[in-house]
Formats: C-alpha cells, structure tokens, sequence
C-alpha cells in the first residue's frame, strides 16, 4: 500500500465528515439568521443522519454495477456544488434543500473511501478500518472546532466556503489516486436480514446501539442551544470547544484492546461504558460550562468504549456475511442518530434541558438493564 493514498483517503475522510458535523456548533446561529426553531435547525443534522441510516440497505442496489471511483468522483463533485451554494443560502428553504442533496451523497462518498481503504492492502484490513474509525472521529472533532474558530472570526459563511474548497482538493486527489480495483457492493436480501434480526445477540447490540446514539446524537445537538440559554453573550467558537471531548473516541479507538483486557472482556466493558454513559447524563443537568466540558469528555469516552467494543463483537459472532452484519449495525446507529437529531429537540422546547436528560436516564436504565439481563447469551 503506498502512503501517498492512504494519506488521500484520510485527508477525504476527515473532510467529508467535518462537513456532517461542522453545522452543530453554529446552529443556535443559523436559527435565528433565518428566524426558526430549534427543532427546525436541528433537521439540517437530521437528514444527513437519515440517509446514512438507508444507505447500507439502498446503495446495495443502486450501487452496485457503478465504478467506486468514479461514483467517488461524481459524488465529491456534488457534495462541493452543494456545500458551497449552503454559504450562499438566504433562507431556511433553500439551505435545508442544499444540506439534503448534501445528505443525498455523504453516504456514497464514505461508502466509497471505506471500500477503497479496505482493499489497499488486504492482509491489514482491521488496521485499516482502525484508521477509519479514527479518521472518522478526527473529522468530526475538527469540523465542530473549525466550524467555531471560522464563524467567530469570520463569519458562518466562509465555514462552507472553506471546507468546499477542501473537497475540491479532495476531487484533485482522488483523481490521482493509484488504485484499480473496484471491490463489489453486494446486495442485501430481505430474508438475510431477517434471519440476522432474529438473533437475539444481533437485536440486542443492534437496539442498543440504535438507543445510544440517540442520546448521543440528542446532546450533541442540543448542547448549543443549552449553552446559549446558560451564557447568552457566547461565541461560537467557545461553544465548538465542549466538543473537544470527541477526541475521546480517538483515544478509545487506538486502544480497544487494552480497554478490554482492563475491564476483563467485551461484555464487562459494555456494561461499564454503559453506567458511565448514564451517570454521566443524569450529572448534565448541572449548569456549570467548565463541568459540562469535562462530562462531554467523559460522555464522548463512555460513548466510543461501548461503539468500539459493540463493533467488534459483530464481526465476531457470525462467520459469514460480515457486511451485512455490519450494514445492519450502522443502520440501527444511524437511525438513532436521526431520531436524536429531532425527537431531543422537541422535548427541549416544551420542557427543557433538565426534563430531557432525565428521560434520557431512563431510557439508559432500561438498556442497561436488558443488558445485564440477557449476558448469559454471550
């Protein structure tokens, strides 16, 4: 594997995904730049989650027969047209239409890299997909700080300005990219699927995960908003900071295997991550900025130790059909991540922040409960 294209599919990740989350942090801005509710601004999140939710189950099938790197290509392209007339977007109606068609083609592009990256050199491939989840979770953590940095200093616009200009660096180097290879996306069948949901194992990681990102994705995206109403006169940037804590997932991702043998196997740090999760969003109630900061850490660890462990259990349980598997993980993942994004934002409106992370204790209790309940299945 040359360095030259693994250093391209990390620079394209890292892009791509900053491009998902570089909106949260200014989305208290976007709200009242166009006059809409919180819920309104957080659906500019939320459909992007919805299509990475489908994506497993409809690019199979749209996918399959089209060139990975052309589809790469055609799709970047897309993407730089779409987030560059987003800084040009006046209204609430024709930035919601760029960030769908946006949405439209995340999906493709890291499907793509993904593939790409697991067929540059196979006899490393879960280094590899470790590099993923790393460049994956960088990128989420740069997009939110630079979205800050560039709205305080400049202004929002120039942070989509910005980051087009960084795809179409992307467009450049995947143009020159030495690879050949097109690796096949196969099509999943209904009856695959189900006989997999039938699994209790499956369902249960599977709901678990669903139920974790939801809480996940709710505080993220609800952070701003909260912080806003504590501290009126914050910037942006300052806001972008409390998601300094998504490093976490770094650390977490690069050190899997130690954080297994420290909590004496998978399900044991399962159930650990699963407290702290809780615990740590019952304590977000408190209204301290410099508190929250160090919980959001904690949040982001817990987050990642049970993401990265979940993962890998996945991939270990059946033999064959390893992506399908996997398809199915992250579109459970990414649908809690959809609700996340707009459920949370309704409750916040009419009860509050406190009421919200309350809830949100008790729907972590239940599974972590379900958890403790069925761990005779592993």
């Amino acid at each position: 594997m040359k360095k030259r294209d693994l250093y391209i599919i990390i620079y394209s990740l890292t892009i791509t995904v900053s491009i998902i989350y570089a909106i949260q942090p200014i989305q208290p801005l976007l709200a009242n730049e166009f006059k809409i509710s919180i819920t309104q601004a957080s659906q500019f999140t939320g459909i992007v989650m919805l299509f990475l939710a489908i994506s497993p189950i409809i690019y199979g099938y749209v996918l399959e027969k089209i060139s990975v790197k052309k589809m790469l290509l055609g799709s970047l392209l897309i993407l730089f047209v779409a987030n560059s007339f987003l800084g040009f977007s006046s209204t609430y109606e024709s930035f919601l239409f760029f960030r769908t068609v946006e949405a439209l083609v995340l999906p493709a592009i890291l499907t793509s890299l993904m593939s790409i990256l697991a067929n540059l050199d196979k006899k490393n491939i879960k280094l590899n997909m470790s590099i993923y989840v790393a460049s994956t979770v960088f990128g989420g953590l740069f997009g939110r700080i630079f979205s800050g940095y560039i709205a305080t200093s400049l202004s929002y616009h120039f942070v989509f300005y910005l980051l087009s200009f960084g795809v179409l660096l992307c467009i450049y180097f995947i143009y020159t990219l030495s690879y050949e290879e097109e690796p096949k996306i196969i099509k999943p069948k209904l009856a695959d699927i189900v006989n997999i949901l039938k699994d209790k194992r499956f369902f249960l990681i599977y709901f678990m995960m669903f139920t974790l990102y939801f809480v996940f994705g709710g505080v993220l995206n609800i952070l701003p908003f909260h912080v806003v109403d504590i501290m009126p006169k914050v910037t942006e940037f300052e806001i972008s900071l409390l998601y300094f804590g998504y490093a976490m997932g770094l650390i977490v991702a690069l050190n899997a295997t130690r954080t297994i043998k420290l909590f004496r196997g998978e399900l044991n740090t399962i159930v650990v991550g699963l407290i702290l999760f809780l615990t740590v969003t019952i304590f977000l109630v408190f209204e301290n900025i410099i508190f929250i900061f160090f919980l959001i850490c904690l949040f982001c660890l817990s987050m990642f130790m049970v993401h990265t462990v979940s993962t890998g259990i996945i991939n270990t349980l059946k033999e064959s059909q390893k992506s399908l598997t996997s398809g199915i993980y992250l579109a459970f993942y990414y649908t809690g991540g959809t609700l996340g994004s707009v459920i949370p934002a309704i409750i916040y409106e009419k009860f509050g922040w406190e009421i919200l992370m309350y809830i949100f204790g008790g729907i972590l209790s239940s599974v972590l409960m379900l958890v403790i309940f069925n761990r005779k299945l592993f």
